[in-house]
C-alpha cells in the first residue's frame, strides 16, 4: 500500500504540466517542499513552504494561477468573520483556518472544524457573510 500511494504521489509530480511548473516558480521564487496533487482533470494544486510558512496554491492546466491560500490564527480573521463564526459554532475545535486569494481579486477565509471524525470547511467573506 506504502509503495502505490508513493508511486501515486511521483506520478502527480512528473505529470503536472510545464506551464504550471513555470507560473508556480515565478509566483512563488525559493518555494521549498513543493509537492504536487491533481485536483480534477484541468487543475493542479501545490503544497509548499514559502517565506516559512506552509501554503498551497492552485492552478489550472495551462498554467493560469487560480488561488492561494495561506494559514493564519483564528485572531487574525476579520472581526466580522470571527463573530459570524461564533455565533454559529457555540462548542467546536477548530483544526485550521486560512486565508485565500483568488485571482479574481477577492479574498475569502476558511474554517476547518472537527465533526464527529469527519472535518467540515466554512467559506466566509471578510464582511462575515457565508459563501456557499
Amino acid at each position: 500500500m506504502a509503495f502505490i500511494c508513493a508511486y501515486a504521489t511521483s506520478f502527480a509530480q512528473s505529470k503536472t504540466p510545464n506551464a504550471v511548473t513555470i507560473t508556480f516558480n515565478q509566483k512563488f521564487p525559493n518555494a521549498s517542499n513543493v509537492k504536487w496533487d491533481k485536483e480534477n482533470a484541468h487543475e493542479y494544486e501545490g503544497s509548499f513552504v514559502w517565506k516559512g510558512e506552509k501554503h498551497s496554491a492552485n492552478f489550472n492546466d495551462t498554467g493560469e494561477w487560480l488561488e492561494t491560500e495561506s494559514p493564519i490564527t483564528f485572531n487574525q480573521l476579520p472581526e466580522k468573520v470571527q463573530t459570524a463564526f461564533n455565533a454559529s459554532h457555540k462548542v467546536t475545535t477548530i483544526k485550521a483556518v486560512a486565508k485565500i486569494e483568488t485571482s479574481k481579486g477577492q479574498t475569502q477565509y476558511e474554517v476547518e472544524i472537527k465533526q464527529g471524525l469527519k472535518t467540515v470547511e466554512f467559506f466566509y467573506e471578510a464582511n462575515g457573510s457565508v459563501i456557499k
